[in-house]
């Protein structure tokens, strides 16, 4: 394909960077084109984060030049950068819920009038700001707490256009965003390309990588391995040159007939806050997948199954016995694991080790001292057996990748030998080679006997994992699909498109 493109908005050449002696980024070119959408991907440690930091000024190369708009720039930090017309959107938003949309927009440069903040003047050009990227009902003298995830991106984009960027970097945009907020973002971004911004898109989802951009920089460890036009490549060969070998499949063999044990959880008419009337059996050897949209209950029906906000209502038992699982003790003394979505939030402790983190489970449930030697020995062991990459056990888990991060949390389980796990959303946030890796382990988990409930927004993950899948809608199971099902009728079962359930 002829390169018709204009001068780049943004040339890096030859872009170098080392952190204590640790090479990260070597001799990196990328450039990009005004209006033009360049995605940028790679397994966790490619040096996606880095490269990007180095852009929006957080960072100074050590070797190479950084050009933009056709001139050679040296940020001294992000405020320069931004002064130069480059936004960056973080996956985890900078913005301060008590104030106003037009606050936030105009944090540190409001307009003033007779020495005074002009309010008004600041919503008046907020409201402009919003409109002239289609957003016309995001009301400008909102509080920022009370609007939605999608809304609060938004927010972030107006923040960055009120300092004229001509650049916007998108880190994982879509990662907290429901299925119908990321067709949100994607006419949000086209109408971006429309007023001449370039952006640099970053993402582990490799389906909005190929809706979106219009070329794919791959980055191995540090390394450009190359830049491909979007129309003229495929996900197979995507893949190919991130993990740097051959994926012959992305999901392992579901579970056959003989596989499958005995039920090993049941669910009768379990209710509560959030959860109205399910009834759901799980079986050894299974990975029951759950589907849904963001609020449908599907959340909520592993934080039951844990104690964390229990079923008020209803009947539980575990292999045949009745059971109340009124806490997340109760749940872990019965054998029940949960892997939670918020990964950060609530699955790590982010200052401790890794060791200290894969520990966590045990030391909430049994004594202090009690077998405190053989259960670190088996942490160690299982770190090591799900081949987490870290300096050490005792490093910091905050400097671990979210692939690495993952491991951690699953062999802290895996440590308590669980019959049941509850996954919510194990792979989000994770690039392919490592969600391959999850995959593989959650597989071999079921094959060893424990009975696998997952949780996951992604369709192509949810259809290729799961033996069976229920969807959730209202706080209720809509209906029940069998392996092989489509994502048509997932989706149908989650909208309430048809009210057949499918045997």
């Amino acid at each position: 394909m002829s390169d018709p493109r204009p001068v780049p908005l943004l040339a890096l050449r030859g872009i170098g960077k080392s952190f204590l002696g640790v090479r990260v980024l070597h001799g990196v070119d990328l450039d990009l084109a005004p209006g033009e959408v360049h995605a940028v991907v790679g397994e966790n440690g490619a040096g996606k984060s880095t490269l990007m930091k180095i852009v929006s000024g957080a960072y100074a190369p050590d070797d190479g030049t950084v050009e933009f708009a056709g001139e050679a720039r040296v940020f001294r930090g992000p405020r320069d950068a931004q002064r130069a017309g480059i936004g960056i959107i973080h996956q985890e938003f900078n913005l301060l819920p008590e104030r106003t949309v037009a606050e936030n927009v105009y944090l540190g440069h409001e307009p003033v009038r007779r020495g005074l903040v002009d309010r008004r003047e600041m919503v008046r050009r907020t409201g402009q700001l919003l409109a002239s990227i289609g957003e016309t009902a995001l009301p400008a003298d909102t509080p920022v707490g009370r609007l939605g995830v999608a809304q609060q991106q938004v927010v972030e984009i107006a923040k960055a256009l009120a300092l004229d960027a001509r650049l916007l970097i998108m880190d994982e945009p879509t990662a907290a965003l429901a299925d119908h907020e990321v067709e949100l973002l994607y006419g949000l971004v086209r109408r971006l390309q429309e007023r001449g911004i370039g952006l640099l898109y970053v993402s582990h989802r490799l389906t909005e990588v190929f809706d979106l951009s219009d070329r794919i920089t791959v980055l191995k460890d540090g390394h450009r391995v190359d830049t491909l036009w979007t129309a003229d490549t495929t996900a197979g060969e995507l893949v190919r040159r991130m993990v740097g070998r051959e994926l012959s499949h992305y999901y392992p063999d579901r579970a056959g007939p003989d596989d499958l044990g005995p039920v090993r959880l049941t669910v009768r008419d379990g209710g509560n806050r959030k959860l109205r009337g399910v009834d759901l059996e799980l079986r050894a050897g299974e990975v029951l997948g759950v589907g849904g949209l963001q609020g449908s209950g599907r959340s909520a029906l592993a934080r039951a199954l844990f104690g964390v906000a229990p079923f008020t209502s209803g009947a539980v038992t575990l292999d045949g016995a009745p059971v109340r699982l009124r806490s997340p003790r109760t749940a872990i003394r019965a054998g029940i694991a949960y892997v939670t979505e918020d990964r950060k939030g609530e699955g790590i402790l982010a200052r401790q080790s890794v060791l200290d983190n894969a520990l966590l489970a045990g030391r909430a449930v049994f004594a202090a001292r009690s077998g405190r030697t053989a259960r670190t020995g088996r942490a160690r062991e299982l770190l090591a057996a799900v081949e987490v990459r870290a300096a050490g056990d005792d490093q910091e888990i905050r400097f671990l990748s979210g692939g690495n991060q993952q491991k951690v949390v699953l062999a802290r389980w895996l440590a308590l030998d669980p019959r049941i796990l509850l996954f919510d959303e194990p792979t989000r946030g994770i690039d392919v080679g490592a969600k391959a890796a999850i995959h593989d382990l959650v597989r071999r988990l079921a094959r060893e006997g424990a009975a696998v409930l997952m949780i996951s927004s992604e369709l192509p993950e949810l259809l290729g994992m799961s033996d069976r899948i229920v969807v959730m809608r209202d706080g209720r199971i809509a209906g029940e699909l069998p392996a092989g099902a489509t994502e048509e009728q997932v989706v149908a079962l989650a909208v309430d498109a048809t009210r057949e359930r499918v045997q």
